[in-house]
């Protein structure tokens, strides 16, 4: 469902993008009163698409995030943020490394 919201924000995202670029004013055919803020936006295409554009872009990230986290090593995972619920620390991912590449090396 989430998902579903972030796509549909998107395509909304491109479409008042596009109004306020072309200068297009759909409020007069809703008979409703034209908001200042797209006034504004009008008046100050460049300000207001990139605002649209990077706010847009942060709920919908927001949206679609799971929290995960994942290492792998050689294809092989060493850790899971959603296994632990946290993030290694530096000295632990190094040792972890450190024993999955001692454990893979043949020894002679």
């Amino acid at each position: 469902m989430r998902q579903l919201f972030a796509q549909g924000l998107s395509v909304l995202k491109l479409v008042i993008i596009a109004m306020v670029v072309a200068g297009q004013n759909p409020f007069p055919h809703l008979n409703m009163e034209t908001p200042s803020v797209f006034t504004w936006a009008v008046e100050n295409k460049v300000y207001a698409c990139l605002m649209i554009f990077f706010i847009s872009n942060a709920v919908e990230g927001q949206l679609i995030s799971t929290g995960a986290f994942e290492i792998s090593l050689n294809d092989v995972p060493v850790w899971s943020k959603l296994d632990t619920g946290r993030i290694p620390s530096a000295s632990e991912m190094f040792q972890i490394i450190e024993n999955n590449l001692r454990f893979d090396s043949p020894t002679t």
